[in-house]
């Protein structure tokens, strides 16, 4: 006969259990000085205090630096073994590499990590969420770490998630319009730098002028992206495609877990600063209308529908910059085929694309261990 206390908590698990809720968890920030973690600093600052201690960490060449994050002053730390004792949640924005190596030590202290570089986004033991499309992801973490989607991924997916849900997703097509803040502080000194150069000219009207003109100040990209448009964004892969192309086709279909799901990406760089851009060619397993379409995406939780044309409205890069949500319009069903549905979605690249997603997980853990 099981005595009547086998299965309960002892003491002991129950005194740490209340002695863990009875303070804030203590969160850190792994590059905490770039562009999105700037950002990412704001949202925290923005978004419910629900975290105790915030430990910013950064390069050790940034170490000293103070930096301000809800109201107040803090310092920033080298990265070391030693920068995670006592955290609970480490948001990570580094490089694949740093990652890869720190990641798994700030889980060996005891940390929950969520990671926002490409590190660990297709292991198999490592969930990639979206917390609007597949929250539940979130719970089941065998390495400790939970992935962020790359940014073109993380906005457009909001919509499709809803859409999947409603009329099941069976075919997805994107062409990409991606700003040059996506390739950091490189990316955006780069674009101001040949708008200056082009500025006042009458360069456009011949071939090779605009190239001539910027000479070496190409940057991260491999032709002028000033009064541009740059069919490549990424690396080369296999058979021509891009790395951010694949990166579309496997994050849609890892977070809609839809892993045969057919995709395919177009990445193109434009002459932008701030907010991706995404034609979506969508077809479903039902027949879909644009009045159930727009009830959905109204609907939907971090979707703004933008969708009236014959008024001049929708969604553009220049009016959703700074904002959180994605922003649809253009949609239409295809004259061809009644399953299939043609929208425009944009979203800030470092906001839903990369801090606050990084962030809305963060809180989902937060909740499940101190709720």
């Amino acid at each position: 006969m099981i005595p009547a206390e086998a299965g309960r908590p002892s003491l002991a698990d129950t005194a740490g259990a209340d002695a863990r809720t009875a303070r804030k968890p203590r969160l850190a920030v792994v590059g905490a000085t770039g562009a999105v973690g700037t950002v990412l600093l704001g949202i925290l600052s923005e978004r419910a205090d629900i975290w105790g201690e915030i430990r910013l960490i950064a390069s050790p060449r940034s170490a000293g630096r103070k930096l301000t994050v809800r109201g107040e002053q803090v310092e920033v730390v080298a990265l070391s073994e030693e920068a995670f004792d006592g955290i609970d949640v480490a948001m990570f924005d580094v490089p694949d590499e740093v990652s890869a190596q720190w990641a798994p030590v700030a889980v060996s202290k005891g940390a929950v990590v969520v990671d926002n570089s490409g590190a660990f986004r297709l292991d198999p033991d490592v969930p990639l969420v979206v917390p609007e499309v597949n929250a539940h992801a979130a719970r089941v973490r065998p390495r400790g770490i939970i992935a962020n989607p790359t940014c073109t991924t993380a906005s457009m997916i909001v919509a499709m998630g809803a859409l999947h849900a409603e009329y099941g997703l069976s075919e997805l097509i994107v062409s990409s319009y991606q700003a040059v803040s996506a390739e950091g502080r490189a990316g955006v000194d780069t674009l101001r730098a040949q708008l200056s150069a082009v500025c006042g000219t009458e360069l456009g009207a011949t071939p090779g002028d605009i190239r001539r003109a910027v000479g070496d100040t190409l940057g991260p990209f491999p032709a002028p992206i000033a009064l541009n448009v740059v069919p490549w964004a990424g690396s080369l892969q296999e058979d021509g495609w891009s790395s951010e192309e694949l990166k579309v086709r496997h994050e849609s279909r890892k977070i809609l877990g839809l892993p045969e799901l057919p995709v395919t990406a177009t990445c193109v760089r434009v002459p932008v600063l701030t907010a991706h851009s995404m034609a979506v060619h969508a077809r479903f397993e039902n027949e879909v209308t644009v009045g159930g379409a727009h009830e959905i995406l109204a609907a939907a939780p971090g979707v703004v529908l933008c969708d009236a044309p014959a008024d001049g409205e929708f969604p553009t890069p220049s009016d959703v910059v700074g904002t959180d949500p994605t922003w649809v319009g253009r949609v239409r069903r295809s004259m061809d085929d009644p399953r299939v549905l043609q929208l425009f979605v944009c979203g800030d690249n470092l906001r839903k694309g990369a801090a606050l997603n990084t962030v809305q997980i963060g809180e989902l853990v937060a909740a499940e261990l101190w709720g």
